[in-house]
């Protein structure tokens, strides 16, 4: 009777000191809660709160502003076009690196990585030289009649620029996960090249495909830096978002510059959640085919 008593208090006592499941754990876990706290969700909610501060006509008032429209079009547009034209150029960029041997390969793995390294404002005045309307590109395209600076053209090429790498490093970890003798089994099967192609490594690609043209047109979005001195900024043309809400903040008009931002967030998490969303239906429907 003793012992059952016993055990019954063994098997319902709480023990008074339990063992963090790894070394470390509540460091860790504190240091992670802070860094969230301070550096993300403090600034977004204050980035929330502040348009709403000064009442409803002045947030009313920064959202009928054709103008902050118009340069949401720009950002929006040249972002999502940008973001496409990445992935072509990234597969075909990925697929050279992963699956040839080229004298500099190890070079040009480093170049792809230079737009993370170098300021924006470097970028965008070297391509502002070079395609400007007396570049060594730009005038010979000007004389074509094809103006690359100052026009939509000139920021879809500076996000093309910054927002390659997220592509190429998002494809590349699977790429060169992917056996090559897939490929040369589908051959054996009489799969010619196309067919290897379409049924074979884009599928197997796709996930990580739209995970890096999520990463590029989220940059493209937010970009300032390497964009403003290709694009003219010319307001209702070429004006970008992130470029108004500086102009707005120069004029002392926060509600206007922090109702800019608020909308440009709201956005982009929108459009991050639902590239996510794709993601992982694009994930589903590979493993339910694969099933």
């Amino acid at each position: 009777m003793a012992d059952a008593v016993l055990s019954s208090r063994r098997l319902f006592a709480f023990p008074r000191y339990q063992r963090d499941p790894l070394p470390g754990f509540r460091l860790a876990l504190i240091s992670t809660l802070l860094w969230i706290g301070l550096i993300v969700v403090l600034p977004l909610t204050a980035l929330v709160l502040r348009p709403w501060q000064e009442g409803l006509g002045a947030m009313t008032a920064a959202l009928h502003d054709g103008r902050m429209f118009a340069a949401l079009r720009v950002s929006f547009s040249t972002a999502f076009v940008a973001a496409l034209l990445n992935v072509p150029i990234g597969l075909l960029l990925t697929w050279t690196l992963v699956r040839m041997e080229l004298p500099g390969r190890r070079i040009i793995d480093a170049l792809i990585d230079l737009p993370f390294a170098i300021p924006t404002a470097v970028t965008g005045i070297t391509l502002a030289t070079l395609y400007g309307p007396q570049g060594w590109l730009g005038k010979p395209l000007a004389s074509l009649g094809i103006n690359i600076a100052y026009s939509t053209v000139g920021i879809i090429v500076a996000l093309v620029f910054v927002g390659l790498p997220f592509v190429v490093r998002s494809v590349e970890p699977v790429l060169r996960d992917l056996p090559p003798e897939l490929e040369e089994a589908a051959g054996l099967l009489g799969a010619t090249a196309w067919q290897t192609v379409m049924r074979v490594i884009l599928p197997t690609l796709l996930p990580a495909t739209v995970s890096g043209f999520g990463l590029a047109f989220a940059r493209g979005i937010g970009e300032y830096g390497s964009v403003i001195f290709i694009a003219g900024n010319q307001p209702f043309r070429t004006e970008i978002a992130p470029l108004l809400v500086v102009v707005r903040l120069q004029e002392f008009d926060y509600a206007g510059a922090t109702s800019i931002a608020f909308v440009l967030l709201a956005a982009s998490l929108l459009c991050l959640a639902g590239v996510a969303w794709l993601r992982r239906r694009v994930a589903r429907g590979l493993v339910v085919g694969a099933e």
